[in-house]
């Protein structure tokens, strides 16, 4: 049995199905995708929900141990002014047998110095007292010189993330040192 259809009528019929095929296709072919992509994302590491999040740590590590690096220069930089201005004290004083207003104020430059060297090697405001004190300004100044180019060489060889107790002491012994230094009389002459 042979159903005679109008033309018409089979044109339109023909037309839906085109557009219901277009329709549906997409549809079809997303609902395929995420078919196949749901276990590939099971697969993955469970630990990153976003894609971003690996990318951002790097950075935020990257920024980490780049700020370290210039703590840690900038810390080196403190030591290195610390120790050529002790120099230059200790070259003063021996030219002058006492100090100035001039070494006063770079005592005060120094003793800023070894506080943010003690504070970045890890160390805190505790007091301290020396075990052999120096008697007279000539001996603080020979034993300031030593303690300031010895915290620079401390400080150097110190590795960046290491808190250094010897760095910390060294600082206090100089820091001790400069309080003394402000209450000696000058050396008769």
């Amino acid at each position: 049995m042979i159903i005679r259809v109008p033309l018409a009528l089979a044109r339109s019929f023909s037309k839906a199905i085109v557009v219901l095929s277009l329709l549906i296709t997409p549809l079809l072919i997303s609902t395929a995708q995420d078919k196949i992509q749901q276990p590939l994302a099971s697969e993955g590491d469970n630990n990153n929900d976003r894609p971003l999040s690996t990318m951002e740590e790097e950075m935020r590590a990257k920024r980490a141990i780049k700020e370290a690096e210039r703590q840690y220069q900038e810390n080196l930089e403190r030591a290195r002014d610390l120790s050529s201005l002790g120099a230059s004290i200790v070259a003063s004083f021996k030219q002058k047998r006492q100090l100035d207003e001039h070494d006063f104020k770079k005592l005060e430059k120094i003793e800023k110095l070894a506080k943010r060297i003690r504070s970045a090697a890890g160390g805190s405001e505790d007091e301290f007292e020396m075990d052999k004190p120096p008697r007279d300004l000539t001996c603080a100044i020979e034993m300031f010189d030593t303690t300031s180019q010895s915290l620079k060489t401390r400080v150097e060889n110190t590795p960046k993330h290491v808190i250094s107790a010897a760095v910390i002491d060294e600082a206090n012994v100089l820091l001790e040192l400069l309080r003394m230094l402000r209450t000696l009389p000058p050396p008769k002459v």
